[in-house]
């Protein structure tokens, strides 16, 4: 399977650190030491989640080498849908006029992406559908308590769009060599750890040291697994991309792997957790300076728990 085009969106207004000392008591220098982060992205009223989508595949598009009307297959991934049934992918299956697609929608925490991919692979690999679109989404500012002084700091709003075939299309071939995902739902504090319920509290993660014991030892096997299993070793890696849920957490993945941090990709120092897109979003972000040959790897890690990794080839 070959991604053909990659595009993104980031609203451009941040929440710098500052702004919690008065909304729950966090010091900036105390939200930097923990996560790593210094700012969050923040969507304004006119930037809804399906209005995100749309400029993610537009800033696709002028890269896409066929009519997106060719596309058959339509994923939103996420787990802050502005609406469950009239999904993002219905969106935008009628801005584009895609009449031949399916269209549904994929929930797994912060590895709904990851999950996306894999089941687009599934569908393409069965000749179920020749060409699909990925959306990728998470507007965490319509959900998340800033007053909540265990994660309302965390969280930022973006969205990515990404197409693939079956057969290497356009001038930049990236390849997917293999995808893997994980329900982890009976490991830790799974069923507790990471929640949203809307009516109460939003987006709450009560058990964060688990979130990041557990996250540190998935990540790390996960990419180790999916490297070797393939045929390589840790050192052919060009780059390294973890889920942004904390730049400790990566530090940590990154010394049990024993790859350099300078090979690690993030943007959460200005982003935040960005969730479910997030690391696809780096991916996308850094598009162009992926050169022929490199190897790349996504980790991910989410609520539920969940997890997958995802490795990629520039041919």
């Amino acid at each position: 399977m070959y991604i053909n085009a990659v595009g993104h969106f980031i609203p451009s207004k941040r929440i710098p650190n500052e702004y919690f000392a008065d909304v729950n008591g966090l010091s900036s220098e105390w939200i930097y030491q923990r996560t790593g982060i210094r700012s969050r992205s923040r969507s304004n009223e006119d930037e809804t989640i399906n209005q995100m989508c749309k400029k993610a595949v537009e800033n696709a598009l002028p890269c896409l080498p066929y009519d997106i009307k060719d596309v058959d297959l339509i994923i939103f991934a996420s787990y802050t849908p502005s609406d469950t049934v009239v999904t993002a992918a219905h969106y935008i299956q009628n801005e584009y006029n895609i009449s031949n697609a399916k269209a549904f929608y994929i929930s797994s925490a912060c590895s709904s992406g990851i999950n996306a991919i894999e089941t687009i692979n599934a569908y393409l690999t069965t000749q179920m559908a020749t060409k699909a679109l990925l959306i990728c989404a998470d507007r965490n500012s319509a959900y998340s308590d800033e007053s909540d002084c265990t994660s309302g700091h965390l969280w930022g709003d973006a969205a990515v769009a990404f197409f693939f075939s079956k057969k290497a299309e356009g001038e930049k071939i990236v390849e997917i060599l293999d995808i893997t995902t994980q329900g982890l739902g009976h490991i830790g504090k799974g069923q507790q750890a990471v929640s949203l319920n809307p009516q109460n509290g939003g987006i709450q993660m009560p058990f964060g040291k688990d979130v990041f014991m557990q996250a540190c030892t998935y990540l790390t096997q996960n990419t180790k697994d999916i490297v070797e299993f393939n045929g390589y070793s840790l050192s052919e890696l060009s780059y390294f991309i973890g889920h942004q849920a904390n730049m400790r957490i990566l530090k940590n993945v990154m010394i049990q792997l024993e790859v350099p941090e300078e090979k690690s990709l993030s943007n959460i120092e200005e982003l935040g957790n960005t969730g479910s897109p997030s690391s696809l979003l780096v991916f996308a972000q850094n598009y162009e300076r992926f050169n022929k040959n490199d190897l790349i790897c996504i980790s991910v890690f989410g609520g539920g728990y969940s997890a997958g990794s995802c490795l990629l080839r520039i041919r």
